[in-house]
């Protein structure tokens, strides 16, 4: 199946509102992984594509349609026999939340079935350091923007668990104790399963889904946060080695180089504000992006063939092109694109987890 999202290191087994969603039954979930990776299919082009038997897929999407997973679209009519239903996941069928660290911020969205965000809000790192309070208000404040009757359907929450340079900033101590601490605290308050997920493995795993990677089966993905970090994906599968591997030509180098520059004004780390001019600091910046992802990209390439290189950053969208568009005029093979999640696409990563680990072919 086209879709292997990560697994979360531990996934909280119980039921919600969405009738058991942790106990699904491999085909249905088949069923659901494939209407996430293409919109508006019939039942016969399911059982094309999955083997199942007509009466198979029959039983399973009149089920998914019952629950509010699935949405029929329009009848199509003109061709020969009945007119043909196309099926596709229902946005309001399931709403997950999502938790995501930067270096200086706490990111914290509501997003919908098919990846929509739906909620966003965004706290300073020491508000998690000092309380959990005002990040737990900030969970239930994404929660109740949906009508009573759709909170029952918040599937659970993700957390994107921070490494390397950022971890010792966003968590208490950096450390994965600390981090199911947090996990516990936060499901005895708000009365939710959490999913916890190394943050850039998140991710890639919601670019897969909702992202420019959606039809993807190979490709490789960078997140150029406070430091340059990525993963391989071969054949819908993310790989990391046994160790982290990050590279310092991140937003901290880019910082330290304005601030010598005198040219740092405090909107480098926050996502919804675009950048000014850095001159040539930022220049020399931008070219150290280039040359570390390509020295990245041609030591892979001698073993394996991957034609696309996938780009998540805080920085803002057009900031993330340019670096994509510098890498590809270096290497001509190759096409780089920025990602399609936005700038807290760590939190989508998070609020991804529910979704993977309760719905989807694992």
């Amino acid at each position: 199946m086209r879709f292997a999202p990560p697994n979360p290191l531990r996934i909280a087994d119980r039921a919600s509102g969405l009738n058991a969603l942790s106990v699904r039954s491999y085909n249905e979930r088949l069923v659901l992984s494939l209407l996430l990776q293409n919109e508006g299919i019939s039942r016969m082009e399911i059982g094309e594509r999955t083997g199942l038997s007509a009466q198979t897929v029959s039983v399973i999407v009149r089920s998914l349609v019952q629950e509010g997973l699935v949405a029929k679209g329009e009848a199509q009519r003109g061709r020969v026999g009945p007119p043909t239903i196309p099926l596709s996941l229902n946005p309001e069928g399931a709403y997950a939340v999502g938790i995501g660290f930067s270096y200086r911020w706490i990111d914290i969205v509501l997003i919908d079935f098919v990846g929509t965000v739906r909620f966003h809000a965004r706290l300073p790192l020491p508000a998690l350091r000092e309380a959990d309070a005002p990040l737990l208000a900030a969970v239930r404040d994404a929660i109740a923007v949906l009508p009573a009757a759709q909170q029952a359907r918040v599937a659970g929450i993700g957390l994107a668990l921070p490494q390397d340079v950022e971890a010792g900033e966003s968590l208490a101590d950096g450390s994965l104790a600390e981090s199911g601490a947090l996990q516990g605290r936060i499901e005895q308050s708000v009365g939710l399963p959490v999913f916890l997920q190394n943050d850039v493995t998140a991710t890639a795993g919601a670019e897969s889904m909702f992202g420019v990677a959606k039809t993807l089966d190979d490709y490789l993905f960078f997140f150029l946060g406070a430091r340059l970090r990525g993963r391989l994906v071969l054949n819908h599968q993310i790989y990391y080695g046994n160790s982290e591997v990050s590279f310092d030509t991140g937003l901290l180098r880019l910082e330290a180089a304005l601030a010598a520059a005198g040219r740092l004004d405090g909107s480098l780390w926050d996502g919804d504000r675009d950048w000014p001019d850095g001159g040539a600091a930022f220049d020399a910046w931008r070219r150290q992006c280039r040359d570390r992802l390509r020295q990245s990209i041609e030591g892979l390439t001698q073993f394996i063939e991957l034609k696309t290189v996938v780009l998540a950053s805080y920085a803002p969208a057009r900031i993330c092109q340019g670096i994509c568009d510098d890498l590809t005029s270096v290497l001509p093979g190759v096409r780089a694109v920025a990602s399609g999640i936005g700038t807290s696409a760590k939190a989508v990563g998070a609020a991804s987890l529910p979704f993977s680990s309760r719905f989807m072919v694992q």
